[in-house]
């Protein structure tokens, strides 16, 4: 095989990046991470290329430098939960919030990084990437979450999977049914994503006047009986609309109308919105990430993970800070 320059592999090779950064991130949790891991994939294939015989799609390849990148770096980290998946929701909303900030927690991902270029597969790889399904995949042993990811999300051949993973056909097949089990028992509903209706749009747009004006009422009105509330790097949380609402009251530094500001922006195919808080200067400053879930019919909130993390602002390609409003 005749082999192409540098030029040629970028060429080539850069198409999946996109691709490879989505599948780094489904394996790790972590936007930081899947970015480091992407890297050290293009350079292990770039020096490596002149090795590449062709025997599989230069896609397939990729992936499998990208799984083997990911699955050494897997042996030194911990499972990325959310707080949800560490204990049950609190019943005194107003007391000490428990921080752990030595966890790894779960980070989202903005839909930017993992949008698919194909308009027929969008609401395809948003389903991938949502945040319940990643922190599901938390659960896995790495093996296993590579194997589903590889066989399920990217349509890998069991013969594919297990060439990538160096061990055989049946030993794939037995992986992905042992992860299929698992994933039943902590994700037992299966979510799908739509093309956001009047209905959610209109809940959204309440979302923000609730928020902005600081009003704990409509705040509260907003979730179901049910719903959970949840923020990161703290491990408490909390369930149904009236704690929320009473978690707010008691902990967010909020004093009033016009103290937050709510931006829109798009993670793990889910709405979400950059907060920001106004400080006693007057401006308005990088908070926290809120990615929602909403009900069905799209009228109600079942759930908001609010990262309380600002270095995921510029991944998102959000201000540190807004202008200053009239």
């Amino acid at each position: 095989m005749e082999h192409a320059s540098d030029q040629d592999f970028v060429r080539l090779a850069d198409p999946y990046r996109r691709e490879l950064f989505a599948h780094c991130y489904r394996m790790l949790g972590s936007v930081h991470d899947a970015e480091d891991l992407v890297q050290e994939t293009y350079l292990r294939a770039w020096k490596a290329y002149d090795r590449f015989e062709g025997r599989s799609s230069l896609r397939t390849w990729l992936h499998r430098i990208a799984t083997t990148a990911c699955l050494t770096a897997l042996d030194k980290r911990q499972r990325r939960p959310l707080p949800t998946g560490l204990g049950g929701p609190t019943a005194e909303p107003e007391g000490e919030l428990a921080d752990r900030p030595e966890v790894p927690w779960l980070e989202p991902v903005p839909d930017a990084l993992v949008g698919a270029d194909d308009p027929g597969t969008v609401v395809e790889a948003r389903e991938s990437v949502r945040l319940a399904l990643v922190a599901a995949l938390q659960y896995l042993q790495p093996k296993q979450r590579a194997v589903l990811i590889l066989r399920d999300v990217l349509r890998f051949s069991a013969a594919e999977v297990a060439d990538t993973l160096d061990t055989s056909v049946p030993a794939v097949n037995s992986l992905l049914q042992r992860a299929h089990a698992q994933l039943a028992r902590v994700t037992p509903t299966e979510e799908k994503v739509a093309e956001p209706q009047p209905a959610q749009r209109e809940t959204l747009a309440r979302y923000v006047a609730a928020f902005e004006s600081y009003d704990i009422p409509a705040i509260t009105s907003l979730f179901t009986a049910d719903a959970v509330f949840e923020m990161p790097p703290f491990a408490t949380w909390v369930r149904g609309g009236e704690h929320i609402g009473r978690l707010i009251a008691a902990q967010c530094p909020a004093g009033g109308p016009g103290d937050m500001a709510l931006v829109p922006t798009a993670a793990n195919g889910q709405p979400a919105f950059a907060v920001y808080m106004r400080g006693g200067d007057g401006l308005h400053r990088a908070f926290g990430l809120q990615v929602l879930d909403l009900s069905p019919e799209g009228g109600e909130v079942v759930h908001t993970a609010m990262f309380f993390d600002t270095t995921l602002f510029p991944h998102f390609g959000l201000p540190a800070a807004l202008p200053r409003r009239g």
